[in-house]
């Protein structure tokens, strides 16, 4: 019976284990990169952030689709040398494109997009911030061999990709 009893609780420790694996699994390695698949009340930017730390990725590119409870777009004024935010809720991100590079704070990800709401309104450009709605969203990775890194540029006051032309 002890035996039965023990054998019974692994059981579901491992049942259990595995659920949760698969729950929290948000990624898997591709031939070109990865494909991340996000849920609701995810931060795409927190989530691109954490794979590029985590996997050491030197540079990519990568595109999306997918559902968001929230998009905040940033339209940056030259002039005053800062982005000025306006958040969308509810929206079908119908295209979201952007790159990983590195700058001296870690992984540095710019992403821009396109966004429609339930009238068929679209709203895009650069994004600030962005979370999964109810469904999911999809993000394709394409991995460069080099590492790529981004700098803040004056007199724009604005974070841009370097690239280096001697390799």
């Amino acid at each position: 019976m002890k035996l039965l009893s023990t054998l019974l609780f692994t059981f579901f420790l491992l049942n259990n284990f595995s659920a949760q694996q698969k729950e929290n699994c948000r990624y898997i390695k591709t031939p070109t990169g990865y494909l991340m698949v996000l849920r609701q009340g995810d931060d795409v930017l927190a989530k691109i952030e954490n794979l590029a730390k985590t996997e050491n990725i030197p540079s990519a590119g990568f595109t999306g689709i997918g559902f968001a409870n929230d998009v905040t777009f940033g339209f940056y004024d030259f002039d005053a040398k800062k982005f000025k935010p306006k958040t969308f809720n509810k929206v079908e991100m119908g295209s979201l494109t952007g790159s990983i590079a590195w700058n001296e704070k870690g992984p540095s990800i710019h992403l821009h997009g396109v966004a429609t709401d339930e009238k068929f309104n679209a709203y895009g450009g650069h994004i600030l911030s962005l979370h999964v709605g109810t469904g999911s969203m999809e993000i394709y990775i394409t991995l460069n061999d080099q590492k790529l890194e981004r700098k803040v540029e004056q007199p724009l006051n604005a974070n841009v990709l370097q690239l280096n032309c001697r390799q």
